[in-house]
């Protein structure tokens, strides 16, 4: 048979309240009720019934961590890293594939049937009216590597994603390619057109003006479809910036395909710097999104979040870096 509260609170000679207080996270008992009961629990090998608790407290120390990219292996890194940290404040992340989903409400509806004390939303394309109506319905949000010019008034965690295609700009004007292209993500995403913005804002300045493509998703497929298109309506291209580097990895096999060699014809670079990018084949050049400390942040604001709803939100932007790796040639 199970070990229940009672028999905890009979063996430590205290009420079962005492006992429930005790498992309770900021509920009040004293030092030495306290030392009974964990003494009690530890020799009958009890363990506290948090759904039980939830009944009790109100709160579920679930975090609904929702995205919609889950063909991306850059994300699966990022869900490792979440659910670790998550686990680590002793919060519950429930994660949610919205990938097929296009109704914010029928999400909430979703996540209010699980009465979770917060939402993170790890997505760089999932559509800014999500967080809106999560946030709207009194849940604690917190938009983490999504950031961008029309996100609305959430708790928000990532790089700066204009910087980053100054970056991309900046790193290639420096290796003297004169002729750029612009390979984005999806379209319609904001962090793509943010992109684009801080790259041909770059460019500009120089004088110069990119070709302009886009992938349809986040993906390898995408991307290989998406270069195989770019060199054809664009050969004399020197070098692409890709916005994503699953995209990239795509974009680079379609161009080996078609004859184009990396670095020597055609010069490509990334942004993520997912662990793929570092293999030996592969050796991409990127821009680094911090994602451990953009994770940390995260769970930080969430947790503000759900120990006061009144906490207004905070933004967090955090500084992207270029990684050298092949997929360049080096600077005059």
């Amino acid at each position: 048979m199970p070990i229940t509260l009672q028999d905890v609170a009979a063996r430590a000679g205290v009420s079962k309240s005492a006992v429930s207080r005790t498992f309770t996270p900021g509920a009040s008992v004293s030092a030495k009720t306290r030392a009974k009961v964990e003494a009690a629990a530890k020799e009958l090998g009890y363990m506290p019934n948090v759904l039980a608790s939830s009944l009790t407290t109100g709160r579920t120390a679930l975090v609904g961590l929702i995205s919609n990219n889950f063909t991306n292996p850059y994300f699966l890194e990022i869900f490792d890293l979440f659910t670790r940290a998550l686990q680590e404040a002793e919060l519950r992340p429930l994660l949610i594939n919205l990938s097929a989903e296009e109704d914010a409400s029928r999400s909430l509806s979703m996540l209010q049937q699980y009465n979770v004390d917060g939402v993170i939303v790890a997505s760089s394309t999932l559509p800014p009216d999500f967080a809106k109506v999560f946030h709207d319905a009194g849940i604690p949000v917190v938009h983490a590597f999504g950031w961008s010019s029309d996100t609305p008034q959430t708790g928000r965690v990532s790089i700066d994603n204009t910087e980053a295609g100054q970056l991309a700009a900046v790193t290639l004007i420096e290796r003297g390619y004169q002729r750029v292209g612009f390979l984005g993500g999806p379209q319609n995403a904001a962090t793509t057109l943010d992109r684009l913005h801080g790259f041909r804002a770059e460019l500009a300045i120089h004088g110069l003006s990119p070709e302009i493509q886009f992938a349809t998703a986040y993906s390898y497929d995408a991307g290989r479809v998406a270069m195989a298109r770019a060199l054809d309506s664009a050969p004399s291209v020197e070098a692409w910036f890709c916005g994503d580097d699953v995209i990239a990895i795509g974009a680079m096999d379609a161009s080996a395909a078609m004859g184009q060699r990396i670095p020597d014809d055609l010069g490509i670079i990334g942004l993520n710097d997912m662990r793929m990018t570092g293999w030996d084949r592969i050796g991409l050049t990127t821009i680094r999104q911090p994602a451990q400390h953009i994770v940390s942040a995260s769970v930080d604001l969430i947790r503000k979040g759900i120990a006061d709803p009144a906490t207004p939100p905070q933004n967090v932007i955090l500084p992207c870096t270029l990684v050298e790796r092949s997929t360049l040639r080096a600077k005059p």
